[in-house]
């Protein structure tokens, strides 16, 4: 009878060892997925920016330095591949943009243009869709990095290699990055 307590025992615990690694492969795969939809709509973000830029440029070519440094931020923001340092460039370019845009008010013919306009609107879209793929890609982090905290699932996630995964966040200094830019001349 002993022996039949203890074979039952190892079955749940393996059972439950089972369910434990494929979940956490279940998470990982989401968490891929999820950095994958963020990645997807920053790469339609960085598409029409040039486009963006070349509009402005017509009307505003004096403002050289706002442009270059758009363009400078787009290009760091493109090569930037972890979550934080993707994170750190995407603030710097949100950063640029407003700039760029503030720029823009103080030229109404290019208000005006309507492929400017168009290409503001896309850009206000994708930036509303860069936000809910982040949600998701952090909500997916949350579950993984609880998963792997959490006893006694931490023993099934060391064992195997699972590792947390960062968030992707806005920066450190979130409330600057949400202020209007000032533009003086």
């Amino acid at each position: 009878m002993t022996g039949w307590i203890i074979l039952g025992i190892v079955v749940v615990v393996a059972l439950w060892a089972i369910y434990a690694f494929n979940r956490f492969v279940t998470l990982t795969n989401r968490v891929k997925e999820a950095w994958s939809d963020i990645d997807i709509q920053l790469k339609r973000r960085y598409d029409l920016i040039p486009n963006l830029v070349e509009t402005v440029k017509g009307y505003a070519g004096h403002e050289s330095g706002t442009l270059a440094k758009v363009t400078e931020m787009r290009t760091r923001a493109m090569n930037a591949t972890t979550p934080t340092d993707k994170s750190a460039a995407e603030n710097m370019l949100s950063g640029a943009l407003k700039t760029l845009f503030a720029v823009s008010e103080n030229y109404p013919n290019l208000r005006a243009n309507e492929n400017f306009v168009e290409l503001q609107n896309e850009l206000s879209d994708t930036e509303n869709k860069i936000q809910a793929a982040r949600r998701f890609y952090n909500s997916t982090v949350q579950d993984l990095n609880t998963g792997l905290q959490v006893f006694p699932s931490n023993l099934i996630g060391s064992t195997f290699g699972f590792t947390p995964r960062d968030f992707f966040q806005l920066g450190e200094n979130e409330q600057a990055a949400k202020e209007p830019v000032k533009v003086s001349f």
